[in-house]
């Protein structure tokens, strides 16, 4: 299942995000405008990032790290894709910042200092079949009362629901899936809707209860601070009193 996720991750993911983005240099002038618009759906409004050390787990292109490096963090960033990686560090080039991205498996990755932050977005969970390696991870790359953030898909609609239809007039919903079940799941890989050359191919996904999420991150050592539960986010009809995603914070705190 591993090797099959990271050889999708490695192929034309690059080119992905060109058509997606557009190349390094123009896409860097508008995150320049706004930083921070990339992460304003993670952090809180008025957060400092003056010197603070953030860790990006599976942080894809790169585009929320180099934000945060424009605001003043220093991070990191830990993804296991090269095209992901070339991206980023490309993206950071032209702004005339610096961004310290790890080319490597999570699994691989041992902090060797604290952050305060430590963060994931859309998407990341579900390539675990043990979610206690991802928390115990994050647990132990955070200072004390640092702050670990995911932000997810939300189960109800990756697991149970079906949907059909690209406008809010025709879109239909069916409850046809298993919300418990523990099977791994094919499906195509997240970039293919920007890439025709990844069309094809496919990976492998845990999809995970919210239960199983926020009972593997207490158990792993965290205090849950909040979890926020949010509707579809860009339209406030579209897929109407459905659950999208998720918003996990969690600190860790000595008993």
């Amino acid at each position: 299942m591993e090797k099959r996720n990271e050889n999708a991750w490695n192929l034309d993911t690059y080119k992905a995000w060109v058509e997606r983005f557009g190349e390094p240099a123009t896409f860097m002038e508008v995150i320049k405008k706004d930083p921070f618009k990339r992460v304003k759906d993670i952090f809180e409004l008025g957060t400092d990032f003056k010197g603070k050390k953030v860790l990006n787990l599976m942080g894809s292109n790169g585009n929320r790290a180099v934000a945060l490096a424009v605001l003043g963090a220093e991070v990191t960033v830990v993804d296991y894709s090269e095209g992901n990686a070339a991206y980023a560090m490309n993206l950071a080039e032209a702004g005339g910042i610096s961004i310290d991205y790890k080319c490597m498996r999570v699994e691989d990755f041992e902090p060797d200092f604290e952050y305060d932050y430590v963060f994931a977005e859309m998407g990341i969970l579900h390539y675990f079949t043990d979610l206690s390696l991802f928390f115990g991870l994050c647990y132990r790359s955070l200072k004390e009362n640092g702050k670990c953030i995911v932000k997810d898909f939300h189960p109800v609609s990756t697991k149970l629901i079906s949907s059909r239809g690209h406008t809010a007039k025709i879109r239909k919903h069916k409850v046809d899936g298993d919300y418990f079940s523990t099977a791994l799941v094919e499906k195509k890989v997240a970039f293919s809707k920007y890439s025709t050359g990844a069309a094809d191919e496919t990976v492998y996904l845990r999809q995970w209860t919210l239960g199983e999420i926020v009972t593997s991150a207490a158990g792993s050592g965290f205090w849950i601070e909040t979890l926020e539960e949010n509707p579809n986010q860009s339209s406030e009809q579209f897929d109407k009193g459905i659950p999208k995603t998720f918003i996990l914070r969690a600190e860790k705190r000595s008993v």
